[in-house]
This record gives structure tokens, C-alpha cells and sequence, in this order.
């Protein structure tokens, strides 16, 4: 039997809601709509959270380019990529074209290799259009390779930066509000910052400087409630020191970090779930309870990833790709409801992991009882954004607009967030939910009278869905 406390909560994530009056009127504009009217009406839709998201990864290489040129938002600094080779094009390594350091870095290479370096500031427009694209995966036979092994060794110099981290932070936050979202999750890490002159940053003052950052009009303005995650590389030959290292680090700012999450390619044996089950159960024993969302099931073939990524402990499972390839664990998440999938539909095309997507699991999870919710993973490099995920899903799969409500509430529901935040955040939502369905139900006599108001509406669209459905609002 649940505590008498946990039952009321326990209901709210497993009683479906009722159909809405809005429903309908939904199903008639899905129907009538143009692909450009549908995706704004989706940019305007509510949305929940945001609980699968790697800040580094999220960031538009755009944004990355304007704060690590800027001085102000930089923090002084200055960047160099490597863009000018002597060697010939078929010579280079991929992951060594357009490295970027930061000026420390810079200044303890020989001569003969900086002169192949070049400021951030001084590449040419189509230098610097190379250079964002080379930190996204928008060609074609780019995938999961590319990403892994190529995409994120290039940026390892910026991510040190604390002031462009966390200024991208910000962009992230903005973008976000602009699509309605009201949580981000974010997994983003202080470790390993360092000053101009490479002097690693104490945490204790890397933790302030953010929490000042955050506490700023801007963000306040923005409307978003922002909690972290702390991430271990799974793979890493010393893991299982840093999971300990992190756990002591989130039990010391439980307010602003509130999960721990483990990440990386899983085809690297090496980063296995059962090489932490006992790591986690030690550290259980120490420590009083810290929530665990964790990367399984990002897999291509058949494993137990899934269920062993519980045995850990996990209450989240980001991906769960795989999960119908172990029916006892899928039966088991059916009915038990307490497990949330994190759902990432863009990066799994891209990452080939379901790169025909009317064979993704996800329609199977949702209407059969698995609690889910849609994320964007890596935006950035996608090029993508949370709407694109909506589009596509709506699109793919004839999403109701009940499901796509429920979709926001499990985000929310299912959230790590502290619980007088969520209960806020939940009230919130439903208060949005009934806005946007008087404005384009009840406010709108018809349906072409319900488009109609989306003259007024300006998504923000990336090469993503100019690529993948040609829509541009530009």
C-alpha cells in the first residue's frame, strides 16, 4: 500500500484525463490546416517540460558564435578554430577541422599549428557558415559517427568557458518561453570550468556565478523554471568515481540540481548497466534519496538494457528505444505507471537509432499506458526545437489534442522539480491548456476563424524543419 502522503500524487500521473471540449475543433484543424498553419498553431500550443536535454548540446551554433565573440558575454576570452590547413583536405582528421580552443589553449601551441588556427571573429561569412555547420548534423550520411565521434570532440574548448556555457544557458531559456515551455531539465555541469588562463574555477564559485546568472531580469522574464542534472560519461574508466564525486555534489545543492543521469553511447560495452548497480546501491546507503533519470535502450538490437537501467534505480528512462524487444519489462511499465520514457523523436532519426519513424516504439508507449513525454535532446545539433517534435509527432502518429495535453502533463507530473514548484507549474499549465483552447475554440466561432488568429503568431523555425518539411518563417 502507497503512503497516505504519495496517494494523491500517484493518481495525478496515472488517471488519464477527460476528453476535452476542444478536441473536435482540434481534429478540424489538424485537418484543414496548411503544414505552415499547423506548425504555428503547435509553436503557440503549451507545453510542459523539457526533461531530456544535454545543455551543450542544445545550443545553436549560431548562439554559440555571437556569445564566443563577444567579450561582455564571453567573459574576455577569446576563440580560435582550425580552419585554414596546410595539409590537404583529404588529410585531415573530420574532428580537427574547425577545433575550437580558447586563447590559453592557443598560446602554448607551436607556431607551425596556430598558424592553421584562426579567432572565432576573423573567419570570413563563409567560414563562418562552415563553422556552424560543422556542429550540426544537416547532411547527408551524417549520423550517429559523425555526432559521437566528430561533432562533440570540435567544441571540447568551449564548454570550459563558464560564461559562454551559461550564457547559452540563457539563449536556451529564452527560445524556450518563446515556445511556450514552462520547465527545462537540463543536464549542465560546473565541473571543469576554468578562468582565462586555464586555473580551474572552485565549484563553490563556479555554483554562485550561475545561480547569479540565473537570478538575473532576463531570465526572471523569460518565465521558464530551469533545474539541473548531474551527468556521468557511463564509458569513462573512472565512472564510478565521478558517479560518487556527483552524487555528493547534487545532495549538496538539492534546489538547483535535482537528478543524476547517465550518459553516452551504449554500444560501448563499456558503460553497461550493471557496472554501476553496485556503485548506486552503496551510494543509496549514504545518501538520502536523489531521483535518477538515465540514458536506456538507445540501442539497435535486442538487450535488458531497459530493465537493468531500473534495477539502478531510475524512476526516468531516457530513449527506451529497445523496450518492445523485452516484452516482460514493457508488461511491467504498463502497469506499473511509475516509470517515465523520455521520448526523443528527432535525435532518433538523425542517430539512426529508428531512422524510419512510423516504426518508432512511441505511439506503442503512449496507448498502451507507458507514461511518456516528447524532449528535444541535443536541439543544436539537430537544428531543431521543441516544436519540431510536436510537428512530428502530431504528424506521424494523428496525435489527439488530449494526448498531446497528457503529453505536457507527464512532463511535468513526472518531473524532478521540488514539489510546491511542480504543483505551480502543473496549475500553470492547465491555466494555458484553457487559454489556448478559448482562443482557438471557444473565442472562434469556426475553424477557419481559429486559423485565422495565427496571423498574429511568429514561430521561430531551424533548419530542421526547412530540411525536413520545407517551412521557413523567416
Amino acid at each position: 500500500m502507497f503512503p497516505r502522503l504519495v496517494v494523491p500524487f500517484a493518481l495525478l500521473l496515472v488517471t488519464p484525463l477527460l476528453a476535452s471540449d476542444f478536441s473536435a475543433r482540434f481534429e478540424e484543424l489538424k485537418a484543414s490546416a496548411s503544414p505552415a498553419q499547423l506548425y504555428a498553431l503547435l509553436y503557440d500550443a503549451p507545453k510542459g517540460g523539457d526533461l531530456h536535454n544535454h545543455s551543450g548540446g542544445s545550443d545553436l551554433p549560431e548562439w554559440r558564435f555571437t556569445v564566443c565573440t563577444d567579450p561582455a558575454r564571453n567573459g574576455g576570452d577569446t576563440f580560435y578554430t582550425r580552419a585554414r590547413f596546410k595539409s590537404p583536405a583529404d588529410a585531415i582528421n573530420p574532428s580537427s577541422r574547425f577545433h575550437t580552443i580558447r586563447r590559453h589553449v592557443y598560446a602554448r601551441l607551436a607556431p607551425d599549428v596556430q598558424s592553421e588556427y584562426v579567432p572565432l571573429a576573423e573567419l570570413t561569412p563563409a567560414e563562418r557558415q562552415a563553422w556552424c555547420d560543422s556542429q550540426r548534423l544537416d547532411a547527408p550520411g551524417e549520423g550517429r559517427d559523425e555526432f559521437f565521434s566528430v561533432i562533440w570532440p570540435r567544441l571540447g574548448g568551449v564548454f570550459s568557458n563558464l560564461h559562454v556555457s551559461t550564457e547559452l544557458l540563457v539563449e536556451n531559456l529564452k527560445a524556450f518561453d518563446a515556445e511556450r515551455l514552462l520547465y527545462l531539465e537540463t543536464q549542465f555541469s560546473v565541473d571543469g570550468a576554468t578562468d582565462n588562463d586555464g586555473n580551474p574555477i572552485p565549484l563553490a564559485d563556479a555554483v554562485a556565478f550561475v545561480r547569479n546568472r540565473l537570478a538575473q531580469p532576463d531570465v526572471a522574464a523569460t518565465g521558464v523554471t530551469v533545474r539541473f542534472q548531474k551527468t556521468i560519461l557511463r564509458f569513462a574508466p573512472n565512472a564510478e568515481q565521478r558517479l560518487e564525486e556527483a552524487y555528493a555534489f547534487v545532495d549538496a545543492h538539492r534546489d538547483l540540481w535535482v537528478a543524476l543521469n547517465l550518459a553516452g553511447i551504449e554500444e560501448n560495452g563499456f558503460g553497461h548497466p550493471h557496472r554501476f548497480l553496485a556503485a548506486f546501491r552503496r551510494l543509496r546507503a549514504r545518501y538520502p534519496t536523489l531521483p535518477l533519470s538515465i540514458h536506456g535502450g538507445e540501442m539497435d538490437g535486442p538487450n535488458h538494457h531497459v530493465r537493468d537501467t531500473l534495477l539502478l534505480g531510475a524512476s526516468r528512462i531516457g530513449h527506451g528505444v529497445n523496450l518492445l524487444t523485452d516484452p516482460d519489462t514493457f508488461l511491467l511499465l504498463q502497469h506499473s505507471r511509475r516509470t517515465l520514457i523520455e521520448i526523443n523523436l528527432i535525435s532518433n532519426r538523425l542517430l539512426q537509432y529508428t531512422p524510419d519513424l512510423t516504426a518508432h516504439p512511441f505511439p506503442e508507449y503512449l496507448r498502451t499506458g507507458v507514461p511518456v513525454c516528447l524532449n528535444t535532446d541535443d536541439r543544436g545539433m539537430w537544428d531543431s526545437n521543441m516544436t519540431d517534435e510536436y510537428f512530428t509527432a502530431v504528424t506521424t502518429f494523428n496525435l489527439s489534442w488530449d494526448e498531446l495535453v497528457q503529453l505536457g502533463r507527464n512532463s511535468l507530473a513526472y518531473s524532478f522539480a521540488p514539489p510546491a514548484v511542480k504543483e505551480k507549474l502543473l496549475a500553470t499549465y492547465d491555466a494555458r491548456v484553457a487559454a489556448f483552447e478559448k482562443k482557438y475554440g471557444t473565442d472562434s466561432p469556426t475553424a477557419d476563424a481559429a486559423l485565422a488568429q495565427l496571423s498574429s503568431v511568429r514561430p521561430v523555425a531551424h533548419g530542421y524543419a526547412k530540411r525536413t518539411w520545407n517551412l521557413s518563417f523567416n
